[in-house]
């Protein structure tokens, strides 16, 4: 766990430009730091010797007016950039996802703990730590060339203890870094399991074994709890130890600078200049250890999105289509972590039309859609098809107005009459005009507000929509009553009409009305189609 990985400027271009600001800030904020030591010193001297203090008072007064600006323009800086490095990873987190097959996707509570919590607290390290490592970089070494001109016996003491602040840290660091991946581990774990605890609560709920979770998911939760505990145990001893040799460093050039002062050999001005600096030289690299621990998990979050990003993958075996054409050659597929393929030496071939896909339950109709949409890769085999639209089973509906729904993922602007066109097209039109704000009505996650052949069909109007030359549907009247799929199949025939259509069913209705019909059978292990006459 690097305090600062280079990938960071590489992977994420909006990081660059508040990084550059702020090392300009603190470069200024260092002289004016250097700068507010020597007035305070000079200030002090008139005092003492009875001068005038007008001129020291304004110059140390301008200083803290300018050391005040930078701070808030500091801030402001670190702030914005914080919030513009979580969001463009958090952006590309997911877009990187959603480029791969589905077998080289991180696991569901992995990528949802890396994609909330983890890009969140990818935002304190780039606001606050990032900041305090610039500053740590240039106001000791700023500091340590003013106490070479004025007061070398200082700069000499700075200069020999000023390297143990950072060697503690180091050390420190170490072992934060693994309690810190401790922590994070059982955190992906407890989101993991509580996951898969909602995803099933319905069946756990119907077998009466829910109540069975709450023991497991406390057990979960106190592994958390300790290593976070721990975590903190650590960032406070830590802080300690570096704050304790940081003031015993300080001590020394006091005392060094007091015995000299009291002999007679150094001036007072040059005495409380070094006396002033020495902290300045030691505090940047205190506010780095204290920044670090509390962006720890922002640094191992960071680490592991990072190493995301930039994950090979192999390239898929599918070449693209000049037309609508569907072909499938040997085709095989395991899940991860299955022996037995689920799809084994598959042949087919899809032209335009509608192609009706049919089988059994389990036997991989909705797997080879997902091959075919390019979400899996298959282990053997080659797949040669256009740019696909599918439709699963549980389609994607956020919390949205009917429209941003109805438009989700075209690639193209889609005017109000062709959205009408498609509700009409799925008899969706007199509803959507009943509604209070029509196509403008905000609708709950997973199209909440919407019965569920109400939302399949508002997926339906979404394809559509589209302008991809391949239609995919996995059992797109599931849910709809009987006059509602008599509409729904309506719909399907006219895409069919100007496009490739693959629809996986179990309606014979919608059988009756394929141009091409592919039942998917299976063998002991091999799965295999047989063309069937429509």
């Amino acid at each position: 766990m690097r305090p600062f990985d280079p990938r960071l400027l590489r992977s994420i271009p909006e990081a660059r430009r508040p990084l550059v600001l702020l090392a300009v800030v603190g470069t200024v904020q260092g002289v004016a730091t250097i700068a507010t030591a020597f007035a305070l010193a000079h200030l002090a001297v008139a005092v003492v010797r009875g001068q005038s203090l007008g001129e020291p008072a304004a110059y140390l007064l301008g200083l803290f007016v300018i050391r005040g600006i930078l701070a808030f323009l500091g801030e402001r800086v670190a702030a914005r950039g914080g919030v513009a490095v979580s969001t463009a990873l958090r952006r590309r987190l997911v877009s990187r996802w959603l480029s791969l097959p589905a077998e080289d996707r991180p696991e569901p509570g992995v990528a949802v703990t890396l994609a909330t919590q983890g890009t969140t607290s990818v935002e304190p390290y780039a606001a606050r730590f990032l900041p305090a490592l610039v500053t740590a970089a240039v106001v000791p070494a700023l500091a340590l060339v003013a106490l070479v001109a004025v007061d070398w016996v200082s700069a000499l003491v700075v200069a020999l203890t000023l390297p143990l602040l950072p060697v503690f840290a180091a050390l420190i660091g170490a072992a934060t870094r693994d309690e810190t991946q401790r922590r994070w581990s059982s955190l992906a774990g407890l989101s993991g399991h509580f996951l898969d605890v909602m995803r099933g609560l319905p069946t756990l709920v119907g077998y009466g074994r829910a109540e069975r979770q709450v023991d497991t998911i406390a057990e979960v939760s106190g592994r958390h709890r300790r290593a976070t505990m721990a975590t903190l145990r650590l960032a406070f001893l830590s802080s300690a130890a570096l704050e304790l040799l940081a003031t015993i460093c300080v001590a020394i050039v006091a005392v060094f600078v007091g015995l000299r002062l009291a002999y007679g050999s150094m001036e007072l001005l040059p005495g409380l200049v070094a006396i002033l600096l020495a902290p300045e030289a030691y505090w940047p690299v205190r506010r780095v250890g204290a920044e670090f621990h509390s962006a720890a998990d922002g640094t191992a979050a960071l680490e592991s999105a990072l190493d995301e990003l930039e994950a090979a993958t192999a390239a898929p075996a599918r070449a693209p289509a000049t037309s609508g054409t569907v072909v499938l050659t040997r085709l095989s597929y395991t899940y991860p972590g299955s022996s037995r393929p689920v799809l084994d030496g598959v042949d087919l071939e899809a032209g335009p039309g509608l192609t009706v896909v049919t089988g059994e339950s389990g036997v991989g109709k909705s797997t080879l859609l997902e091959l075919v949409a390019g979400l899996r890769t298959p282990d053997a085999g080659t797949i040669e098809a256009p740019e696909a639209h599918l439709v699963t089973q549980r389609p994607f509906l956020m919390t949205g107005t009917v429209r941003a729904n109805l438009t989700l993922g075209q690639g193209r602007p889609v005017c109000e009459d062709e959205q009408w066109a498609a509700l009409r097209a799925v008899a969706l039109d007199s509803l959507v005009e009943s509604l209070p704000h029509d196509l403008d009505e905000t609708l709950g996650d997973d199209g909440r507000g919407l019965s569920a052949g109400q939302r399949a069909r508002l997926v339906l109007a979404r394809a559509l929509l589209s302008d991809a030359p391949l239609v995919l549907l996995d059992e797109p009247t599931a849910h709809l009553d009987d006059e509602s799929v008599t509409v729904a199949h309506r719909a399907i025939r006219d895409l069919a009409a100007t496009r490739t259509v693959i629809a996986v069913t179990h309606r014979p209705e919608l059988v009756a009305l394929a141009d091409h019909h592919v039942h998917l059978r299976a063998h002991a292990s091999t799965r295999h189609t047989e063309e069937v006459p429509a």
